[in-house]
């Protein structure tokens, strides 16, 4: 099986989407499909083929999600010592020596990542080329832009 690394806000995010998925949504289109099937012919019943797909999706999802939790591998940094190594679920500010310009960075699961919020997936490419580095440490990333070299600034275990 699989592990999913996730933070531990990362799971809560996932229960809660689970739990308005199954308690929200769900009823919903149950509903929309009873109302649908009382318009009468279902092989021309734009409503009824709308409300099955938007079932077929909801359902879909809780079984990713469901089968993601179940998989799940949490890890908490705010329980570690920092040792200043760049690991899962730390916070990382680097700066890029091209252009001098700064970047922080927290290294998240999959699910959980979010560039505007400055989250990235530990399978990205500048995730990977961090992992396992410390403070003062020079990385060269290869990314679609070409080779950067960075500076690791800081590392935070928050």
């Amino acid at each position: 099986m699989n592990q999913y690394p996730m933070t531990a806000k990362g799971a809560d995010m996932l229960r809660a989407e689970l739990n308005e998925l199954k308690s929200v949504k769900r009823p919903q289109i149950i509903q929309a499909i009873a109302e649908a099937r009382e318009h009468g012919d279902l092989k021309e019943n734009a409503e009824y083929h709308a409300a099955r797909e938007q079932q077929s999706f909801c359902e879909g999802r809780i079984q990713d999600i469901e089968g993601k939790l179940s998989n799940a591998q949490i890890i908490d940094v705010t329980k570690m010592t920092n040792n200043g190594k760049v690991i899962f679920g730390t916070t990382v500010t680097i700066l890029n020596l091209n252009t001098e310009e700064e970047t922080t960075y927290k290294i998240v699961g999959d699910d959980e990542a979010d560039i505007k919020s400055n989250m990235i997936s530990v399978n990205s490419p500048i995730a990977r080329g961090l992992i396992g580095k410390e403070i003062d440490d020079i990385v060269n990333i290869q990314t679609p832009s070409g080779s950067v070299e960075f500076e690791i600034i800081e590392v935070e275990y928050i």
